[in-house]
């Protein structure tokens, strides 16, 4: 049997998917990896709000998934949307690797600092943590963030720390942020494999049930709050009690609600955004 498996084409993506391949391969399973370009890939320049909402990393390897071009689609999964696209669910998740974010370029924040990134979730909580930074847009992939941080004369950049890992980048990072200072984006850290509704023993023995159970969590309550990509929204569960973030992109109003009962969680904090 052959599986197609369909995935961004930058070195990260490979990587992640090569990742997925090899939890996939065994008797009888031949694979091959196809690089699809998506939206948020071909335009490195606009915001994320004006190329589209939440899912442009996904959604043209999700139209090949339900074209049948490809048989199984990997994800980072901070890059989905909170809801499942119709046809298609998440068959299996990698076991989830550092979710916290990571400070490229220095050891801590200080006053005045030129930090670099296009997520409006950093941003907000960076500026919670020192309001005196000067956040300035950055995209690109991690390979290209670095190299800018150079060029431009900032004196950070934000990254998520799994990727610098997968890379073998772990050396430039000089700070790698706790839950507590900077709340990852849902399902940072971890992989999923998207498969058609249906076809889901293609992947069902990749599947990482903690992470599984963790992700899901994670997803679920941020689509109850109403975030995403345009949105400083933020959940991440510890393996105990989940912790949920609502803010403005100045930092300047940033509501944080922990615990287990996660649609009242949710409802909370949906409250306090309705509110605002």
């Amino acid at each position: 049997m052959l599986l197609r498996i369909g995935s961004r084409g930058s070195r990260l993506a490979l990587t992640q998917a090569e990742l997925a391949a090899s939890r996939l391969r065994g008797p009888g399973v031949e694979i091959a990896l196809v690089p699809i370009t998506t939206a948020g890939d071909r335009d490195r320049s606009k915001p994320f709000g004006e190329i589209g909402s939440r899912g442009v990393f996904v959604k043209e390897i999700e139209e090949a998934l339900l074209g049948g071009r490809i048989d199984v689609a990997v994800h980072s999964a901070k890059d989905m949307t909170s809801s499942d696209t119709e046809g298609l669910v998440v068959g299996a998740y990698l076991e989830r690797e550092d979710p916290r974010d990571a400070l490229c370029g220095a050891e801590e924040l200080r006053p005045g600092m030129r930090v670099g990134t296009a997520s409006v979730r950093r941003r907000a909580q960076l500026l919670a943590l020192e309001p005196s930074l000067s956040i300035e847009p950055l995209r690109g992939n991690i390979d290209t963030r670095l190299r800018k941080r150079g060029e431009r004369g900032l004196d950070a950049v934000v990254l998520a720390a799994c990727g610098l890992d997968r890379l073998g980048l772990e050396g430039e990072i000089g700070r790698r942020f706790s839950p507590e200072e900077v709340l990852p984006e849902a399902g940072q850290g971890a992989l999923a494999l998207q498969v058609r509704a249906g076809e889901e023993e293609l992947v069902a023995t990749a599947d990482h049930l903690e992470t599984r159970r963790r992700v899901d969590a994670e997803r679920a309550v941020v689509f109850a709050i109403g975030g995403g990509c345009l949105a400083p929204v933020a959940a991440h569960h510890d393996g105990e009690t989940l912790t949920a973030l609502v803010a403005d992109e100045d930092g300047a109003w940033v509501e944080r609600r922990r615990g287990t009962d996660l649609a009242a969680l949710a409802a909370e904090l949906a409250g306090l955004v309705e509110q605002k």
